[in-house]
Parts: C-alpha cells; structure tokens; sequence
C-alpha cells in the first residue's frame, strides 16, 4: 500500500507513505513482529521511521503506525503510539526499511503542538504545526 499525504496538508514537498490510523481497539490489541528502529525523526507532518527486522528482502512486510485514541491532557497534550510491523519472511537477512507516516490526523484542535509517545522508541517527539 502505498499513499501519498496531500499537498495542500504539508507544509514541505515530503510525501508520506501511509497515514496514522486512529483505534483504540487496534491500538490495545495489536501485537507487532520483532523489529529495531535506527531512527524517527519529523519532516513537516510526516513521521519518518527507519528500522530493521530479519527477513528474505522486506517485500512482503505489511506496517501500520497506529495511534491510540487518547489524548493526554498536558501541556502540550500528549499522543501515545505505536508500529505495528507483520513479518512473515522466514529468513536471517537483516532488512533495513524507511516509512513515513502522515501524522495530521492526530492534531489537537486550538494546539500547535502535541507531544508524541512512541512505543519502543526512548524518546518523545515533539510534533509543532
């Protein structure tokens, strides 16, 4: 699957791979296949996530960055997240992959920024629009 974000909702030309889903279910339920992220980093509203995992090429890998429908109020509030990697390559190859997810749909209205908790990452993101 492969989208790109609207320009019209970035503030640069980045385009993004995917879309953040929002769900609570998803979010609580989901368990994701052994990966490593090598990096996380913003570009305009798009989170770019670099990882590994073990695998033949990567091709047949699915991924979903998916959020969990609350928002702690802080200040700034804040956003709990996570990547949701399915790998069923049966292989030892250590893959790297890059994805970027457009993270507009989480804005807190009358905010600018929001704090963003990513699951298996040791540092909080801070994501100003």
């Amino acid at each position: 699957m492969n989208t790109q974000c609207d320009e019209d909702d970035q503030d640069n030309d980045f385009p993004c791979n995917q879309t953040v889903v929002v769900d609570t279910g998803f979010y609580e339920s989901s368990q994701s296949d052994f990966f490593e992220f090598t990096s996380v980093q913003l570009n305009g509203n798009c989170l770019v996530l670099e990882f590994t995992a073990s695998g033949c090429d990567g091709n047949s890998w699915s991924m979903v960055f998916v959020d969990s429908g609350g928002v702690a109020e802080s200040f700034p509030e804040q956003r709990f997240l996570k990547f949701v990697l399915t790998n069923e390559e049966a292989c030892l190859a250590v893959i790297s992959q890059e994805r970027s997810f457009d993270i507009s749909p989480i804005e807190v209205e009358g905010r600018n920024e929001i704090i963003l908790n990513i699951e298996d990452f040791s540092e909080s993101l801070t994501y100003t629009y």
